[in-house]
């Protein structure tokens, strides 16, 4: 038996690289656009556990002897939905918007084995943005470039994104979008880690 991770994020890889966790990326073709569209009014729990359930879904099917990881990350304010920017001028503005606020991370992990959820996990945290100047924003959207638009939040808090925060409450890898530690506990009950 392998273990697939069902994401094409780098920081998920890096995540799992760096803990030891063999496996192999098989990213899924989910349209989470239509996927939000579709729960729209849903709240953030849900639709995070629903992509990660459908992404570890649709590559279980392909490799239904393997493990298959689905993983994904909401980002809440308020109770509006952000999704990643596709510009950095949609980055500056969302970041204006979070700026001065809490908001709230959700991130869904989903184990999946021959078409079928055997495990799940959802993991907040709350991150409060500091009142940042424009001049900050500015240096900080030219250091960063497009490396932003990745990030739900449009930031890296492994990054010149820590200085966005004055405060932050939650499990760091989980803000990275991957709950290591209960993962970790999970791939040992499936075999995958030894004991």
């Amino acid at each position: 038996m392998s273990f697939i991770l069902a994401s094409a994020s780098r920081s998920r890889a890096e995540i799992l690289r760096g803990a030891g966790v063999p496996f192999s990326v098989h990213p899924a073709q989910i349209d989470e656009d239509a996927v939000k569209r579709d729960m729209r009014g849903a709240g953030g729990h849900a639709i995070a556990e629903k992509l990660a359930d459908l992404k570890a879904l649709s590559v279980s099917t392909e490799y239904p002897q393997d493990l298959v990881l689905g993983a994904d990350q909401v980002l809440m304010l308020d109770n509006e939905l952000f999704s990643k920017a596709e510009t950095l001028g949609v980055a500056a503005a969302q970041l204006r918007r979070l700026r001065g606020r809490p908001h709230q991370l959700i991130g869904a992990l989903v184990l999946a084995r021959n078409g079928k959820s055997v495990w799940r996990h959802i993991d907040i945290a709350t991150l409060w943005v500091r009142d940042f100047s424009e001049d900050f924003l500015k240096s900080y959207l030219a250091a960063e470039s497009d490396a932003l638009l990745g990030s739900v939040g449009c930031y890296r808090l492994e990054g010149m994104g820590a200085q966005l925060f004055e405060r932050v409450e939650g499990d760091y890898f989980s803000i990275l979008g991957l709950p290591l530690l209960p993962l970790l506990a999970a791939l040992r009950d499936h075999g995958v880690l030894e004991r």
